[in-house]
């Protein structure tokens, strides 16, 4: 039997499993975060200064910017409202399903468990790796949005969980996976375990760039790179949604504990 057989299988005893990753659930389970997300960051705006957001989505606004002048922000809401909607439309009217509130109950109990899970087995294994319970210590992250407000340490909570993974793990470890697959002909499984690799130290490197990007530290730098191999293997296992709410709620834990 198949990895993907194997797979199909599982599925079929516990129909969770496939419909959590399906788009009707897993595009809708995050629109929370982005309605979160979005209503903090607004509140928070001080007119007349640049607004605090996630780095990320700093990144994805300026490329749309840079092509579509002062309006860039504008239309990159508006294309992932309105892309996000026509997948949720396209996959109800194919399965004929209309999304259960009692799959976002599971879906969110999974996610809240999975955030603690990450935070023990990540840390603990950043120490075994370095030597040193030393290695535990994420202060460097903390210590730059330290000064912040409870309310500004969830707003990047939030869009951490939803930009990032929607640019790290939908956009860049999809792309590196496909490009895996046709450039150096890997198996959709070799191609994903290189993409996960890639994705999770590119996904590291990035919190170090630009004004608020922390000091370069090997313990965070390693802290994050597991991170992302992770948030990589949720993702191409659990889908989006679940990935992005486990981001959200690990960062949360981490930057408001």
């Amino acid at each position: 039997m198949t990895t993907a057989t194997r797979a199909s299988a599982i599925e079929r005893r516990w129909p969770y499993l496939a419909m959590s990753r399906s788009h009707r659930y897993s595009i809708l389970f995050a629109l929370p975060l982005l309605l979160g997300y979005e209503a903090l960051a607004a509140m928070l705006a001080k007119p007349g200064k640049g607004e605090l957001r996630n780095g990320a989505d700093a990144l994805l606004r300026g490329a749309f910017t840079a092509i579509a002048g002062r309006h860039g922000s504008t239309i990159f809401m508006g294309l992932i409202i309105l892309v996000g909607l026509g997948f949720v439309i396209r996959d109800i009217r194919k399965t004929g399903d209309r999304p259960r509130p009692r799959v976002f109950i599971g879906m969110l109990a999974e996610s809240i468990a999975l955030a603690g899970v990450f935070g023990v087995v990540i840390g603990v294994t950043t120490a075994k790796l370095l030597g040193s319970l030393h290695a535990l210590s994420i202060a460097p992250a903390v210590d730059t949005i330290a000064h912040t407000s409870w309310t500004t340490r969830l707003m990047l909570s939030l869009g951490a969980g939803l930009y990032e993974e929607l640019f790290f793990r939908v956009l860049l470890v999809t792309g590196l996976a496909a490009g895996a697959r046709i450039v150096l002909g890997l198996s959709r499984r070799g191609s994903g375990i290189l993409a996960a690799i890639v994705g999770a130290f590119i996904f590291s490197a990035f919190h170090y760039i630009g004004p608020y990007g922390d000091p370069l530290q090997l313990q965070s730098f390693v802290f994050r790179m597991l991170s992302g191999l992770a948030f990589s293997g949720l993702y191409l296992v659990r889908g989006f949604g679940i990935t992005a709410w486990t981001h959200a709620l690990y960062d949360a834990f981490l930057l408001l504990a």
